[in-house]
């Protein structure tokens, strides 16, 4: 295992990490031990949970996915080999309300980021959080889905990000928080995080965990010379777009039962006629050249030069066994321009 510098911290990393968003969901915790110890076993050290963590979202589970972390890493006595990553639920990441999760006025404050870390330092059974990130920006930006940006107004009450950053180096400054890291944010965005962190001599944010596939590489478009210049490292989440880069749904797609794909409403939209062509594309490539198209899904992403951790997730220990065979996988020139050629002919399918 590969491992790097989480931005300008002083915090390493391993170039994969584990998503433990099904943990106490879909995912029971036994199942969820055998993850956790086959992945420390791999040499991953960085695991991501959120606050608002299992999925599918629901008041009666939320906070599982961090007890069980916690748990293990208190099991098994390897607090200090571990970087554990977290999130701040605010307002912009609303799935069904969340109102669960501090009620109607969950902002992104000094008050709810304060209760927030609090309680998922209890849930967790930790003094320190390793990296902390905001989940979602309150203001309406381009993410998931909206594939052209318009600017609306924001919303009455939205918390600016130089009070946020304020709020999170308030929890630094008290040791409670290691290193900061934002979610699903554009590169204004992260831009003006870096800009305030600067005049108002606050703490830096370490990394940026954005979506990053070989079906959805637009972190390309702007944020991978912000990562590069700035030392503002990808976490990738979903790189193998949600199971449709690992072909077990084959040419006519229809929900696994048991897997993510039954709970999801959105699962049709995932298989338009290009994704489609794209994912075939991908697989057939991968398959010529001997190997999983799940393994070369994983490589390409990890071996970005913007790409600090790749965060894998699965919701049975045997779709983890299968997918740790990318660990130590590199892919040469001539592989990584064939999947150029793909992505230049059907670029970010939708």
């Amino acid at each position: 295992m590969e491992y790097r510098q989480l931005g300008r911290t002083d915090l390493k990393v391993s170039a994969f990490g584990l998503g433990v968003m099904t943990f106490g969901g879909q995912t029971a915790e036994d199942d969820a031990f055998r993850q956790l110890d086959m992945a420390f076993d791999a040499g991953i050290t960085l695991f991501d949970t959120a606050e608002n963590y299992p999925t599918p979202l629901s008041a009666d589970t939320q906070g599982q996915s961090e007890y069980i972390l916690g748990r293990w890493v208190e099991a098994r006595g390897i607090r200090d080999k571990v970087v554990i990553a977290t999130k701040v639920a605010g307002p912009g990441n609303n799935a069904g309300g969340l109102e669960y999760i501090r009620g109607k006025d969950r902002r992104l404050d000094a008050a709810n980021i304060r209760q927030a870390v609090e309680d998922s330092l209890r849930r967790l059974g930790t003094d320190v959080i390793d990296l902390y990130q905001v989940h979602w920006s309150e203001r309406a930006i381009t993410t998931l889905g909206r594939s052209r940006f318009s600017l609306v107004p924001d919303a009455p009450g939205t918390v600016p990000i130089a009070e946020t950053l304020g709020a999170l180096g308030d929890m630094v400054r008290e040791g409670k928080v290691r290193a900061i890291g934002v979610c699903n944010e554009s590169p204004w965005g992260v831009m003006e995080y870096l800009a305030v962190s600067q005049n108002e001599e606050l703490p830096r944010i370490a990394s940026v965990q954005n979506g990053y596939s070989l079906l959805d590489r637009s972190f390309e478009l702007g944020l991978a010379e912000v990562a590069m210049r700035e030392q503002t490292g990808l976490i990738a989440y979903s790189p193998l777009a949600g199971g449709t880069l690992t072909g077990k749904y084959g040419d006519k797609p229809e929900p696994i039962p048991g897997s993510r794909s039954a709970n999801s409403p959105a699962f049709a939209s995932r298989f338009s006629e290009a994704r489609l062509q794209a994912i075939k594309a991908y697989g057939d490539l991968a398959r010529s050249r001997g190997m999983e198209p799940a393994h070369m899904a994983l490589a390409f992403a990890k071996q970005q030069p913007f790409t600090t951790s790749v965060l894998m997730a699965a919701s049975r220990a045997e779709q983890l066994a299968g997918n740790l065979g990318a660990v130590d996988l590199s892919l040469d020139k001539e592989l990584v321009s064939a999947i150029n050629a793909i992505h230049d002919k059907l670029p970010n399918p939708r």
